[in-house]
């Protein structure tokens, strides 16, 4: 386990802390994020060992158990972490750099303005193959029952 992923999971743990004593407050189970902005400059920049991330949000929704959103920028020759897979699936957003990422056994090199779809399941990793830091999106979402579902599988 790297530092950025024991970043990852305190911003997470802190998120879902948050929600849960507001939702016991307000005495619902989980809390339903509603329409929201959230402003750059008001994102904390959280600096991991292969450069920062930082945490939009994660909450349930309407129609999902769970949206999650972070941003995460990469130092040249660094991966996030190793190539891995997972039920839920994500969208990454490149906004800047040249990533090499590996989808599924297949190796593709994108640059800003790329999208790439992680399925579920599916083994992916990730690469800054450029000389400069890359800066990516990411949107990660669990539909209704998956986490349940994911808690009995763990």
């Amino acid at each position: 386990m790297t530092r950025r992923d024991l970043g990852v999971a305190g911003v997470a743990i802190l998120g879902t802390l948050a929600l849960t004593l507001r939702a016991r407050s307000q005495g619902t189970e989980q809390a339903v994020m509603g329409s929201t902005a959230v402003d750059w400059a008001r994102m904390t920049a959280t600096p991991t060992k292969t450069g920062e991330v930082r945490s939009v949000f994660r909450a349930a929704t309407a129609t999902l158990d769970e949206l999650e959103a972070h941003i995460t920028t990469l130092n040249p020759g660094e991966s996030p972490h190793p190539p891995h897979k997972h039920p839920d699936e994500e969208i990454l957003f490149l906004k800047e750099g040249t990533l090499e990422a590996t989808l599924n056994g297949q190796t593709v090199r994108v640059g800003p303005g790329s999208v790439l779809f992680q399925a579920s399941n599916q083994l992916h990793a990730l690469r800054n193959v450029g000389t400069a830091p890359a800066t990516y999106f990411v949107m990660r979402w669990n539909s209704p029952g998956m986490l349940k579902k994911n808690a009995i599988a763990e």
